[in-house]
Protein backbone atom coordinates (compact mmCIF):
# COMPACT_ATOMS: atom_id res chain seq x y z
CA UNK A 1 0.00 0.00 0.00
CA UNK A 2 1.10 3.71 -0.86
CA UNK A 3 -0.30 7.00 0.57
CA UNK A 4 -0.26 9.54 -2.11
CA UNK A 5 -1.09 13.40 -2.10
CA UNK A 6 -3.56 14.45 -3.94
CA UNK A 7 -3.48 18.39 -4.46
CA UNK A 8 -6.48 20.82 -5.14
CA UNK A 9 -5.48 24.17 -6.69
CA UNK A 10 -7.54 27.33 -7.31
CA UNK A 11 -6.30 27.57 -11.35
CA UNK A 12 -2.47 27.17 -10.62
CA UNK A 13 -2.31 23.39 -11.11
CA UNK A 14 0.01 23.41 -14.35
CA UNK A 15 2.04 26.13 -12.44
CA UNK A 16 2.32 24.63 -9.46
CA UNK A 17 3.57 21.14 -10.62
CA UNK A 18 6.09 22.79 -13.41
CA UNK A 19 7.66 24.85 -9.76
CA UNK A 20 7.27 21.21 -7.95
CA UNK A 21 9.15 19.23 -11.12
CA UNK A 22 11.93 21.47 -10.44
CA UNK A 23 11.84 21.90 -6.50
CA UNK A 24 11.83 17.55 -6.47
CA UNK A 25 14.24 17.03 -9.23
CA UNK A 26 11.08 15.59 -10.67
CA UNK A 27 9.28 14.59 -14.00
CA UNK A 28 5.47 15.13 -15.15
CA UNK A 29 4.49 12.05 -16.38
CA UNK A 30 0.81 13.28 -16.99
CA UNK A 31 -1.05 16.82 -17.39
CA UNK A 32 -4.46 16.74 -19.09
CA UNK A 33 -6.56 19.69 -19.22
CA UNK A 34 -10.77 20.26 -18.50
CA UNK A 35 -10.68 20.64 -21.97
CA UNK A 36 -8.95 17.49 -23.36
CA UNK A 37 -12.14 15.14 -21.20
CA UNK A 38 -13.86 13.54 -23.32
CA UNK A 39 -17.46 14.33 -25.14
CA UNK A 40 -20.12 14.64 -22.57
CA UNK A 41 -17.89 16.03 -19.78
CA UNK A 42 -16.98 18.83 -20.97
CA UNK A 43 -16.19 21.76 -18.25
CA UNK A 44 -17.27 25.82 -18.33
CA UNK A 45 -15.41 27.56 -21.30
CA UNK A 46 -13.32 29.25 -18.68
CA UNK A 47 -12.24 25.78 -17.51
CA UNK A 48 -11.07 24.20 -20.51
CA UNK A 49 -7.23 25.33 -20.10
CA UNK A 50 -7.09 24.30 -16.34
CA UNK A 51 -5.93 21.38 -15.21
CA UNK A 52 -8.18 17.85 -14.53
CA UNK A 53 -5.33 15.69 -13.35
CA UNK A 54 -1.59 15.82 -12.94
CA UNK A 55 0.96 13.17 -11.82
CA UNK A 56 4.16 14.35 -10.72
CA UNK A 57 7.11 11.36 -10.04
CA UNK A 58 10.28 12.62 -8.09
CA UNK A 59 12.61 9.80 -6.62
CA UNK A 60 10.34 6.93 -6.80
CA UNK A 61 7.37 8.75 -4.90
CA UNK A 62 3.96 10.18 -6.47
CA UNK A 63 2.32 14.01 -6.32
CA UNK A 64 -0.75 14.09 -8.05
CA UNK A 65 -3.41 17.63 -8.51
CA UNK A 66 -5.78 19.00 -10.63
CA UNK A 67 -7.70 22.73 -10.30
CA UNK A 68 -10.91 22.12 -8.46
CA UNK A 69 -13.48 24.32 -10.21
CA UNK A 70 -14.77 26.83 -7.56
CA UNK A 71 -18.07 24.89 -6.56
CA UNK A 72 -15.31 22.14 -5.01
CA UNK A 73 -12.44 24.41 -4.04
CA UNK A 74 -11.44 24.40 -0.53
CA UNK A 75 -8.36 26.09 1.03
CA UNK A 76 -5.85 23.37 2.30
CA UNK A 77 -6.22 22.82 6.10
CA UNK A 78 -5.64 20.07 8.85
CA UNK A 79 -2.66 18.37 6.75
CA UNK A 80 0.61 19.15 5.46
CA UNK A 81 2.69 17.43 2.38
CA UNK A 82 6.19 16.14 4.16
CA UNK A 83 8.85 15.59 2.76
CA UNK A 84 11.29 13.49 3.89
CA UNK A 85 14.81 14.23 2.77
CA UNK A 86 18.93 12.43 3.30
CA UNK A 87 20.66 16.11 3.86
CA UNK A 88 20.58 19.12 5.27
CA UNK A 89 21.79 20.44 2.26
CA UNK A 90 18.92 19.03 0.09
CA UNK A 91 16.55 20.62 3.08
CA UNK A 92 17.81 23.84 3.12
CA UNK A 93 17.62 23.95 -1.31
CA UNK A 94 14.05 22.69 -0.98
CA UNK A 95 13.11 25.00 1.90
CA UNK A 96 14.55 27.99 -0.15
CA UNK A 97 12.23 27.57 -3.21
CA UNK A 98 8.98 26.56 -1.64
CA UNK A 99 9.51 29.30 0.92
CA UNK A 100 10.22 31.79 -1.71
CA UNK A 101 6.79 34.07 -2.07
CA UNK A 102 5.06 31.25 0.57
CA UNK A 103 1.81 32.92 2.12
CA UNK A 104 2.86 31.68 5.42
CA UNK A 105 6.31 30.64 6.86
CA UNK A 106 4.61 29.00 10.70
CA UNK A 107 8.28 27.69 11.37
CA UNK A 108 11.70 28.54 9.53
CA UNK A 109 14.01 25.60 8.47
CA UNK A 110 16.10 24.85 11.76
CA UNK A 111 17.57 22.21 13.66
CA UNK A 112 15.61 20.20 16.06
CA UNK A 113 15.83 17.67 18.75
CA UNK A 114 15.13 15.42 16.51
CA UNK A 115 15.55 16.53 12.90
CA UNK A 116 18.98 18.05 11.40
CA UNK A 117 16.52 20.61 9.72
CA UNK A 118 12.93 21.13 9.69
CA UNK A 119 10.52 23.73 8.78
CA UNK A 120 6.61 24.37 8.04
CA UNK A 121 5.38 26.87 5.38
CA UNK A 122 2.66 27.16 3.17
CA UNK A 123 3.70 28.00 -0.25
CA UNK A 124 2.77 30.42 -2.50
CA UNK A 125 0.27 27.80 -4.25
CA UNK A 126 -1.55 27.64 -0.99
CA UNK A 127 0.27 24.04 -0.16
CA UNK A 128 0.70 23.43 3.65
CA UNK A 129 4.49 21.72 3.77
CA UNK A 130 7.12 20.23 6.30
CA UNK A 131 10.49 19.70 5.15
CA UNK A 132 12.48 16.72 7.61
CA UNK A 133 15.63 16.18 7.71
CA UNK A 134 16.14 13.52 10.61
CA UNK A 135 18.69 12.89 12.96
CA UNK A 136 20.70 9.20 12.16
CA UNK A 137 21.85 7.06 15.07
CA UNK A 138 24.79 8.09 16.41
Amino acid sequence: MDFTPYLNFDGTCEEAFHFYAKVFNGKILMMMKHGDMPPGNEPAPEWGEKIVHARLEANGRILMGSDAPPVYAKKPQGFAVSVLLDTPEDADRVYAALADRAEAIDMPIQETFWAQRFAMLTDRFGIPWMINCEKRGE
